[in-house]
């Protein structure tokens, strides 16, 4: 088995945050780079192969660094139960560099709030995950101008994902008053009876391309909105009767692989989403609408036909 610890590591810095890194030899040179620049230790590197009896047995309780991309798939599907068990177990949190070709491999087995996806990274990228990891573990402050403005961004990112879950509670509500001070007032559109039977999957793909035409006249970023695009397409696939992969739905959400991820875990957290392992295939995990979120935006089309509304 392979075990190293950091040849730069002294007796001064045992009190530093640990990390243990999973990964080859030939590819650790960055991800060592990354722990050594937030102030972490490095407590060990294991080798793939030996990583699902090598996880968890540390005293500590290390944030974990899974260097994925560049190992073959078959090693990876292997050990990735035994790392999956460990963290939950051991609630640990863990930070996973992989390729986009690896994401339905990784997210059938690692999602969630402890776990931060990161797609082909750079050291920088890495450097914020593991900063936000050891906070999320150890509640140690690393380098304030990485976490003041990570710290910042998820804070939007979290306030984003309530503010859906609360428009869509609302939505599955339709026949409720608002409890304000006139109490008899009701919404602009009563969206009737909750019935998807007048509901084309047709349209709703329509609505989809029609957002991504617009990246064609004012270019990409403008308009992105990510939680709405993967709703949007996870509803057309419920008409449709189809089913809609992790990476799917990571192309649907036309944002890079990396914040797709991690807004597929907040989603999935909050529970607007709903993650089904592949039964017949465990490198797969699919993605649908909570029933909630299903019937809100059964809900919302209704009230979009009653009145004569385009979705753009």
């Amino acid at each position: 088995m392979t075990r190293e610890p950091d040849p730069m590591t002294s007796y001064a810095d045992t009190a530093a945050p640990p990390v243990v890194l999973v990964g080859d030899a030939a590819t650790a040179a960055d991800p060592i780079a990354a722990i050594r620049m937030v102030g972490a230790r490095l407590l060990e590197r294991i080798d793939w192969v030996d990583a699902p009896r090598s996880i968890g047995r540390h005293a500590a309780r290390p944030v974990l660094l899974l260097e994925i991309e560049g190992t073959p798939d078959h090693i990876v599907e292997a050990a990735l139960p035994a790392i999956a068990a460990s963290v939950q177990a051991l609630d640990l949190q863990i930070v996973v560099a992989l390729a986009t070709s690896q994401i339905d491999l990784v997210t059938a087995h690692l999602m969630g709030g402890r776990a931060q996806m990161l797609c082909e990274p750079t050291v920088a990228d890495r450097i914020v995950a593991l900063t936000i990891a050891i906070e999320a573990s150890h509640g140690t402050v690393l380098h304030d101008s990485w976490r003041e403005t990570e710290t910042a961004r998820l804070r939007r990112l979290h306030d984003e994902v309530a503010r859906i879950a609360e428009i869509l509670t609302q939505l599955t509500r339709i026949d409720q008053p608002f409890k304000a001070d006139i109490e008899d007032r009701r919404r602009g559109y009563d969206a009737g009876p909750i019935d998807a039977g007048d509901i084309a999957a047709q349209d709703v793909r329509r609505a989809i391309r029609g957002r991504r035409l617009r990246d064609q006249f004012f270019g990409e970023g403008l308009f992105e909105d990510p939680a709405w695009d993967m709703l949007l397409d996870l509803y057309a696939a419920e008409l449709e009767g189809s089913q809609v992969s992790v990476s799917s739905l990571c192309i649907a959400s036309a944002v890079a692989p990396t914040t797709a991820l991690r807004w597929i875990s907040k989603l999935t957290d909050s529970g607007l989403l709903v993650r089904h392992a592949d039964t017949v295939d465990r490198r797969r995990a699919f993605m649908t609408l909570a029933p909630s979120v299903s019937e809100a935006m059964r809900g919302y089309w209704r009230a979009l036909q009653r009145a004569d509304l385009k979705l753009g």
